[in-house]
């Protein structure tokens, strides 16, 4: 269990002047957004998504290959999670931030659509979502509402009506490589920017984890908002240690 430290109110005068004096605001987010709205994370030990399964066997490329029924026995209540779950104060508190101008890009590592279902919009997901499905046999796509409503009602599998093959969601799973077109949009995003902030992710996971360094490379100003310490904390100009659905909406609401 996190033990969770009282928020530094200078770390988060730093952050709101910092956000204020920003012309180009790039901001990532992680688990740690959507933790708030019932969505476990991966990694955190005995809730995490991953605290009682091998991920390489079932959250993998090769494992869906391999089990497709494993795979859906795994994710399925999750997909239940997913549909009931409602943003929180820290995706309305970055939908507001983007309708005021002040937010150039939001990339998400998150798959659930919380931030779009707050309102923001042209949001680069980089794992990608469960609002369509493929087929990695012949390449057949869809909507993915009639097959995610079967499967969460009952457990259908979802097979392609052209093929037979396993259909899969599309997030990208471990061992997948990431769209180049949406990787390559969020580095161009880093490289960009003049003040990049990461909130609710242990920059943990590549790519994703590099887009601050490519921002700090290029000279812009990084403020972590984390529970948890990350690898670059001491290299941030402001961490903020709190919980992002409490320390988001001060921030923007310092900038009002």
């Amino acid at each position: 269990m996190i033990r969770r430290a009282r928020t530094d109110v200078s770390q988060l005068k730093q952050a709101i002047e910092l956000l204020r004096q920003a012309e180009r605001l790039v901001v990532l987010t992680g688990a740690g957004v959507s933790t708030p709205s019932g969505i476990p994370d991966f990694r955190s030990e005995d809730t995490g998504l991953w605290s009682n399964v091998d991920p390489f066997e079932i959250a993998s490329v090769w494992g869906f290959h391999e089990n497709p029924a494993r795979f859906y026995d795994w994710i399925r209540p999750l997909a239940i999670t997913l549909q009931e779950a409602k943003p929180n104060a820290a995706h309305r508190a970055l939908a507001e931030l983007q309708r005021r101008g002040r937010l150039h890009t939001l990339i998400t590592q998150n798959i659930d659509g919380l931030h779009q279902a707050s309102g923001s919009g042209d949001v680069v997901e980089l794992h990608g979502h469960l609002r369509t499905v493929n087929c990695p046999d012949c390449g057949f796509g869809h909507d993915a509402d009639p097959y995610l409503q079967a499967f969460i009602a009952d457990g259908a599998i979802p097979y392609c009506p052209d093929c037979g093959f396993v259909l899969k969601p599309d997030v990208i799973l471990m061992g997948e490589p990431l769209s180049e077109h949406v990787i390559v949009h969020a580095q161009e995003e880093a490289l960009r920017c003049d003040v990049m902030m990461v909130a609710g992710s242990s920059l943990e996971v590549m790519p994703a984890a590099d887009l601050p360094a490519l921002a700090a490379r290029r000279g812009a100003k990084l403020i972590l908002v984390n529970l948890g310490s990350t690898e670059y904390d001491r290299t941030a100009d402001v961490t903020v240690r709190g919980d992002v659905a409490d320390v988001l909406p001060k921030l923007v609401g310092g900038l009002r």
